[in-house]
């Protein structure tokens, strides 16, 4: 067979999986990214091992073509999540929702990173354990909230905006993380050529010095691409687009849309030193301040997406994943610390962060919750690290676990915090962030 019939094949294979998988799940009272995941893994080595069967002769090939595609699919992924980021609404919940945010970042980071170092991970692997554990995906919650009618609940509209703060964080300090690394990675060989010239005493202070001049010149980097892209993305951008709806053709502006979020993510990456997701997401969150051009790209950018790139992505994390030798590899004591401190990191840090504004024990027990689920975005953070060699596959395939786990008792904890009784039928139509769906959950 022919090798552009054998990625028909396969992407054909990969998609019904992934659609099926996911329309199983919500079937079942689960978000569809947790089906998506489970056919992923189902696929991939863990089981039915797909790249190495007979039919396709040239797995690596494959192997790398469905890599890019989903490399593809967050770089989607990213730029529907900052369309659909109201900087509006951030403003409004105010004060609590950054705490709470702030609080379940800060935790899980913290106790991340120290069971990284305590199982022996290098510091580099340490800290971006922390990172993976700093994610939150709002739209597991935002599914059970509707289902309850609690959505626009004074916890359900905090958890909202807190869960848009906490990925701006986490973008950020993914970007220093990643940045920093590369740096290192770097900088390494002209440090061990320093040392080895200066002797045994220069190379101490002279490494040191070397290391916060990296620092500065990262930071400067990044914030002068940060600078740009905001005044490309406030004035430029919207300008393009309106000029491209008058094009002939089909499509002229959705087009332009797209080249504009591809061109975003090279630049964040070669330009600034921050994540390629990081330009995309800036063009969403800038796109969406023009409330006629969101809707132009957003209903178009979502068909394509969750039509075909971002089941790839989903499906592609099982397919890199070997979950019985990885966690093996990683050992039990390390899965079932990292899934304690997952959940519980979140539920005190977020909980404890919103105490302060006059929420009781039970609504920041219901806001720290809320925050549990990790999705997507955690499995975006964790891919990113694999492929810049900074966390090991053992890890990686720890953290798809960590992954599935919140994602499944989220729902189940927030349930039990409600309780059974439903809210006011309005609350559950309230906010639907893909268009065309109610649930909160595109997938």
């Amino acid at each position: 067979m022919p090798s552009f019939l054998q990625v028909a094949v396969l992407l054909a294979l990969v998609i019904t999986a992934a659609k099926g998988a996911g329309a199983l799940s919500k079937r079942l009272g689960q978000p569809a990214v947790f089906g998506e995941l489970l056919a992923g893994i189902l696929l991939g080595p863990t089981l039915l091992d797909i790249l190495h069967w007979p039919l396709f002769s040239d797995p690596q090939y494959l192997e790398h073509l469905v890599g890019d595609l989903a490399e593809l699919g967050v770089i989607f992924l990213m730029f529907l999540a900052g369309l659909e980021t109201d900087l509006q609404e951030m403003r409004k919940v105010g004060a609590a929702a950054f705490s709470g945010a702030a609080g379940g970042v800060a935790l899980p980071f913290l106790s991340g990173t120290a069971l990284g170092l305590a199982f022996g991970f290098p510091v580099y692997e340490s800290i971006f354990i922390g990172t993976i554990l700093t994610a939150t995906s709002v739209s597991i919650t935002a599914q059970t909230l509707l289902e309850l009618g609690r959505l626009r609940s004074r916890e359900g509209t905090t958890v909202l905006g807190a869960a848009v703060i906490d990925d701006v964080m986490g973008i950020v300090i993914l970007s220093v993380v990643v940045a920093l690394h590369q740096a290192g990675m770097a900088t390494a060989p002209l440090a061990g050529q320093a040392a080895a010239a200066a002797g045994s005493e220069g190379p101490a202070a002279g490494a040191g010095a070397a290391g916060l001049a990296t620092v500065a010149l990262i930071l400067l980097r990044m914030a002068a691409f940060f600078a740009a892209a905001l005044a490309a993305g406030r004035w430029v951008l919207p300008w393009l687009l309106r000029q491209a709806g008058r094009w002939p053709g089909t499509e002229p502006q959705f087009a332009m849309a797209l080249v504009s979020g591809l061109l975003l993510a090279v630049a964040a990456e070669e330009l600034g030193g921050v994540a390629a997701i990081t330009g995309s997401y800036m063009a969403g969150v800038m796109l969406a301040l023009v409330p006629e051009l969101k809707q132009a790209v957003e209903e178009r950018l979502a068909i394509l997406a969750y039509g075909f790139f971002v089941p790839i992505f989903f499906v592609n994390i099982g397919l890199e994943a070997n979950l019985v030798q990885s966690v093996a590899a990683s050992g039990p004591g390390f899965l079932v610390l990292i899934l304690v401190a997952a959940v519980l990191g979140k539920i005190v840090g977020s909980g404890l962060g919103v105490r302060p504004f006059g929420f009781g024990w039970m609504e920041a027990l219901r806001v720290g919750i809320g925050m549990v689920s990790r999705g997507e975005v955690a499995l975006i953070v964790a891919g990113i690290g694999l492929q810049e060699g900074v966390i090991s596959q053992a890890v990686f395939s720890v953290m798809v676990v960590m992954t599935l786990f919140t994602t499944l008792i989220t729902p189940i904890l927030l349930r039990w915090s409600f309780g059974r009784a439903p809210g006011s039928p309005s609350g559950a139509a309230a906010y639907s962030p893909i268009p065309g769906t109610r649930s909160g959950e595109a997938g």
